[in-house]
């Protein structure tokens, strides 16, 4: 029987952890939190699970709602480790995807491998208020992408994320964060990747990725990290704000999307051109009520992939922008209304693809915060020139 590297990992993981006498912490805390006896590490393992049902429905010829299409699957299924080694002051994290959407893409790129690993990082406080990230993890873009997918308010991220975010990359980054006054905070985060994605093996086919981001925080921090958290579940007792923007610039850029789509592949290999993205965005939250906003604006030198002889490959880079706006209240029970209204536009004389808009009204019951919640929401895509769609879906979300 043969037996792979992550499971002989999982087997080992759970025989050492059975060995010894762990008191659990509460639920949605980790399954377990391990120090070191001698207090140079800490490690604390977590699991979450996504189960997703949606249903969709297209307009057919006669402006009536044609048969219903549905799926049942295991959105997310993931397992975290986090913890410090030798020093405070220098963390880790490692989280593993383990359901088919998590693992998918593998290419000759990542050897054909599945895509196991999201992220593998170490943070290392080594001056003050100055930390230098090295290894797998997000670039500070997009705060929706930014935003952990267990800790949204709706059933998942936006059309404006699926099309111009930039996701994970290898490389560092650097980060630091200052008070212009007793509750003015200000924070600028860096980073140098190689600019394919994640769990690339045979990197660096183009250039080099540059990421910069600037975020204000006038009235000061959120509770909780509620900036980086869908949802006013700490219920803000004065109002607080981030205000942000962020500008990415793929030099050599080889995929459609920046560092994700596809290979743009032509007779001497691979093209490459310059793909530049900016967003800026915002987040607001007092009192039950939040409010989240994004911009997106991609462009690219030469967007159009073609031969040694200048014919079209067929690939394009997605360029155009996008505009995001959600809002939604918590109310004291615990129930949650969000509204969000998506609008992309992409060059149509390059993508071949029409404006398209996209409105979205959810329901959220958290029982324990983001870590027992179910949330369910209706969307309507309009795509000019097409039929339009309509969108159901229903999600348990479960951290332990």
């Amino acid at each position: 029987m043969k037996i792979n590297t992550l499971t002989l990992c999982l087997l080992l993981l759970v025989t050492g952890i059975h060995a010894q006498e762990t008191n659990s912490p509460a639920f949605g805390k980790g399954l377990f939190n391990l120090v070191g006896k001698d207090s140079s590490w800490t490690m604390k393992i977590g699991t979450r699970m996504q189960i997703l049902s949606i249903t969709n429905w297209d307009q057919n010829d006669g402006g009536n709602l044609a048969d219903a299409e549905s799926n049942f699957l295991i959105r997310r299924a993931r397992l975290k480790f986090d913890g410090y080694a030798y020093s405070p002051k220098l963390k880790y994290k490692i989280e593993l995807g383990l359901s088919n959407r998590d693992i998918s893409g593998a290419s000759q790129y990542t050897s054909y491998a599945p895509r196991y690993i999201l992220d593998a990082v170490v943070m290392w406080n080594f001056y003050e208020n100055f930390e230098l990230w090295a290894g797998q993890t997000k670039l500070p873009g997009n705060i929706e992408r930014v935003i952990s997918s267990g800790n949204l308010s709706l059933v998942d991220r936006s059309l404006v994320n699926s099309r111009f975010n930039i996701d994970r990359d290898l490389g560092l980054q650097l980060r630091h964060h200052t008070y212009l006054s007793d509750k003015f905070l200000i924070r600028e985060k860096l980073a140098l990747s190689q600019g394919e994605g994640r769990n690339v093996t045979t990197g660096n086919q183009g250039g080099h990725q540059f990421t910069a981001r600037l975020e204000l925080l006038p009235f000061g921090e959120f509770k909780g990290k509620g900036d980086y958290s869908g949802s006013d579940l700490v219920r803000e007792e004065s109002p607080k704000l981030m205000l942000a923007a962020t500008y990415d610039s793929n030099q050599d850029a080889v995929r459609t999307r920046s560092n994700l789509g596809s290979y743009m592949e032509n007779d001497t290999g691979l093209y490459s051109t310059d793909i530049n993205t900016l967003f800026i965005d915002a987040m607001f939250k007092y009192n039950g009520f939040s409010f989240m906003g994004e911009y997106a604006d991609r462009t690219a030198d030469n967007p159009v992939a073609v031969n040694t002889d200048g014919t079209p490959t067929g690939e394009v880079v997605a360029v155009g922008d996008g505009i995001n706006l959600q809002a939604g209240y918590l109310f004291p029970s615990d129930w949650e209304v969000t509204g969000r209204y998506t609008n992309i536009n992409l060059d149509e004389q390059i993508t071949g693809t029409q404006p398209v808009s996209q409105y979205t009204l959810g329901l959220s019951r958290y029982i324990v915060g983001h870590k027992l919640k179910v949330q369910t929401d209706l969307s309507y895509l309009s795509t000019e020139g097409n039929n339009d769609e309509l969108m159901y879906r229903l999600q348990l979300d479960v951290h332990f």
